[in-house]
């Protein structure tokens, strides 16, 4: 017996094959050109005095200087494209299909996490600070979160297209951002490898995030959901 489609809220959520609503093609587009400003601020304040070494030291080292705030203005830009990721996965994802709300609630978290690292700068040296605590708990933390929502994200896509296509793609980044976060967490307990190539790893990590969120918005993107025209309104 059918559902009187009266009877309660409507999903908007799209059905297998069907055409998403506009608003996540935007928030994967958003996706896209946010990673793009991000890389680009990233080199920028890389380039800028004072000239932290990008094999030696935290990426988080770039917001502490006369240019820092580029960095930490960078920090915003991935909180809000991170939000555009996960708005723009829940829109397109199939109504019949459970969406993973652990691993999209993971991956905002991680975006929240940059927010945080925007307002409290990290200790570049000098005995610890409050600030810089919470720097370094909340990077940790965020790290954390976005290596493990990308694999339930990832281990979550449904079977059919466009979907089926992608996961491959999304499920080797994703287990390639997890090995990446175990690698860095163990070279920070070696002394010569945390003192020597700290930097080097962490962007290794922080580079295969970004490319499994850029990755799987670009093929979304490109899939016939979310090219094809709006169907027309009921009359």
């Amino acid at each position: 017996m059918g559902a009187d489609p009266g009877s309660g809220p409507v999903n908007t959520a799209p059905a297998a094959g069907e055409r998403w609503p506009r608003s996540a093609s935007q928030a994967l587009i958003a996706t896209v050109v946010g990673i793009g400003v991000y890389v680009v601020l990233d080199v920028v304040a890389q380039l800028l005095p004072p000239h932290y070494s990008p094999i030696r030291q935290a990426e988080s080292d770039l917001a502490v200087g006369p240019y820092g705030w580029i960095m930490g203005f960078n920090f915003v830009i991935r909180f809000l494209l991170s939000f555009a990721f996960v708005f723009g996965l829940a829109r397109a994802w199939p109504n019949d299909r459970p969406r993973p709300r652990l691993g999209l609630t993971l991956v905002a978290l991680w975006g929240v996490g940059a927010l945080i690292l925007a307002f409290s700068p990290t200790d570049v040296s000098g005995p610890a600070t409050v600030h810089g605590t919470i720097h370094l708990v909340t990077a940790e933390l965020a790290f954390l979160f976005v290596a493990v929502g990308s694999l339930a994200v990832s281990y979550a896509m449904p079977e059919f297209p466009p979907w089926g296509a992608i996961r491959p793609y999304a499920r080797a980044l994703a287990v390639l951002t997890a090995v990446a976060l175990v690698v860095l967490f163990v070279g920070t307990g070696l002394p010569r490898v945390d003192r020597d190539a700290f930097g080097l790893l962490e962007r290794i990590f922080l580079g295969s995030a970004l490319l499994w969120m850029l990755v799987v918005s670009l093929l979304l993107l490109r899939s016939p959901e979310a090219r094809a025209p709006s169907p027309a309104a009921p009359s």
